[in-house]
């Protein structure tokens, strides 16, 4: 198998009447989605699109993943542009991007033509009119590489830029076949998408479903500022399958919403983005008594999730939640700062990750591409590409991951990976803002930013606003006399930081 559109034609096969994705709209029978991509695929080829990146300018939706899956079957690669984000973010990523083509829906229309003049746009109303060229799709099939490109997803970037991480289809189906297999999902799964379709978080409930037949349901954005609404739909829905950024966990848990209502069909929680804490697992344990639950582990350069941990009830983790081991087929270890292993239990070293399910680098930038999927410093006798992390981890006596925090300036925030270098440089770009620093108190789970200059922190935040998605807005802005330096001349951010603790 070399297309994850091979996914889909094999669950039509077997399940062509059975729902495969439901949104708030429309739901679709895997015939039907097939049907769609397929339209989709064919425009794309009559137009000679092929080895590019096409863009998807839609809210997450069974359209937007037709979208995906035309893209996938007719050569070449998406990337969604989140129409929640500002103006300002989705023309960086378009810089980044070069997309020459644009699929949107009848909200984004105009707002497309703005931010991308000279992409041919194409509305997916219209491509689902489309007549199907079952002879060219065929063709394209046959001569798709599974190291040919799947989707591009652009995560924060120290530099200022957001990056975009190129996966392909073999990273995706290596890591979809294993992890299916690992928590056993079955046809008869109803998976409840919760993440945006520009995190990568939503590639798990996309194939995993498609891989078994199993059916997915968009949950609407809105109900997750309406916890009640969002446990009615659960249960309404009758959701089996929750893989979950922690944040989404513990929004139902902090309102308390579990006493309102248990939506008891749900079997498995798998959870990851940032450190679970224990009493909101243990609430989540306590109402789904028969549930299993999962602790992931993963940066989006290495196709969703590298490591698993499986949460036996009868443990206190009394030391924190493991990370846990790696699933099949995929290498992580750990390098000290000379470039050595460390095996030894409680040693902290850089978590590296190795395997087909890398990322095959960001795209346009050979010099981040460069620094960070490296040869494997452990030998020189071959090739061996390896990520490195930047997070820090240790092993226990019995052989588990535990994440230990960050080597850089990059944190985990609501889910996302975030440069804090990213905020500081568009902060300390607006007029009024002579020198500032971001920090995280990673307790609180709240960002900081602290300046100097002559505005305004209203202004800030209008301005950050405009040039930032909405998880990257500090969460505090204090204005100061002056921002403390160390005896390098630079900012001290460990003071900082030890005023939040």
């Amino acid at each position: 198998m070399y297309n994850v559109a091979e996914y889909l034609e094999n669950s039509a096969r077997r399940y062509p009447d059975k729902t495969a994705v439901i949104d708030e709209k429309n739901s679709y029978t895997y015939a039907q989605l097939l049907k769609i991509s397929r339209q989709t695929g064919s425009v794309l080829i009559e137009k000679k699109i092929h080895a590019q990146p096409v863009a998807v300018m839609m809210e997450k939706s069974a359209d937007t993943l037709a979208a995906f899956l035309g893209i996938a079957c007719s050569g070449n690669f998406y990337c969604l542009l989140n129409p929640q984000l500002p103006s300002y973010r989705l023309a960086q990523i378009q810089n980044v991007l070069q997309a020459g083509v644009v699929i949107i829906d009848d909200e984004n229309d105009q707002r497309a033509n703005d931010l991308f003049p000279d992409a041919l746009i194409l509305k997916m109303d219209e491509l689902k009119k489309a007549f199907i060229d079952e002879e060219k799709l065929i063709g394209i099939q046959k001569n798709t590489l599974d190291s040919d490109p799947l989707y591009i997803n652009f995560t924060s970037g120290s530099t200022g830029n957001p990056k975009g991480v190129v996966v392909s289809h073999g990273s995706v189906i290596d890591f979809i076949d294993v992890f299916c297999d690992v928590f056993n999902f079955k046809s008869n799964e109803i998976f409840g998408n919760q993440a945006p379709f520009d995190f990568d978080v939503s590639v798990k409930d996309i194939y995993s479903s498609l891989k078994t037949g199993a059916t997915l349901v968009i949950i609407p954005k809105h109900l997750f500022s309406q916890p009640s609404a969002l446990l009615d739909f659960l249960c309404e829905h009758q959701v089996t399958v929750m893989i979950w950024a922690v944040s989404a966990l513990c929004l139902l848990t902090s309102f308390h919403a579990l006493d309102y209502k248990v939506p008891h069909t749900v079997t498995k929680v798998l959870f990851s983005g940032e450190a679970m804490p224990m009493k909101h697992l243990h609430l989540w344990m306590h109402h789904l008594q028969n549930a299993m639950f999962v602790n992931l582990y993963g940066p989006t350069e290495i196709t969703c999730n590298c490591t698993y941990h499986i949460i036996d009830r009868k443990n206190s983790y009394e030391k924190g939640l493991p990370i846990g081991r790696a699933f099949s087929n995929e290498k992580v270890f750990l390098l000290d700062d000379n470039g050595k292993e460390v095996k030894k239990a409680g040693v902290t070293g850089e978590i590296c990750v190795g395997g087909r399910t890398l990322a095959s680098g960001y795209y346009n930038d050979e010099k981040q591409s460069a620094e960070r999927f490296v040869q494997n410093p452990l030998h020189r006798h071959y090739h061996e590409r390896i990520y490195l992390t930047g997070d820090l981890g240790k092993y226990d006596e019995d052989g588990n991951l535990y994440f230990c925090g960050r080597k850089d300036f990059q944190i985990k925030h609501m889910g996302h990976r975030i440069e804090l270098e990213e905020i500081e440089k568009h902060m300390a770009g607006m007029e009024g803002v002579d020198r500032c620093i971001c920090v995280y108190d990673d307790e609180k789970k709240r960002l900081y930013a602290y300046y100097t200059g002559s505005c305004d922190k209203k202004e800030i935040y209008a301005y950050m606003k405009e040039k930032l998605p909405v998880y990257m807005i500090p969460n505090v802005i204090q204005r100061v006399k002056e921002l403390k330096l160390n005896k390098n001349g630079k900012i001290d951010r460990s003071i900082y930081r030890k005023d939040l603790s």
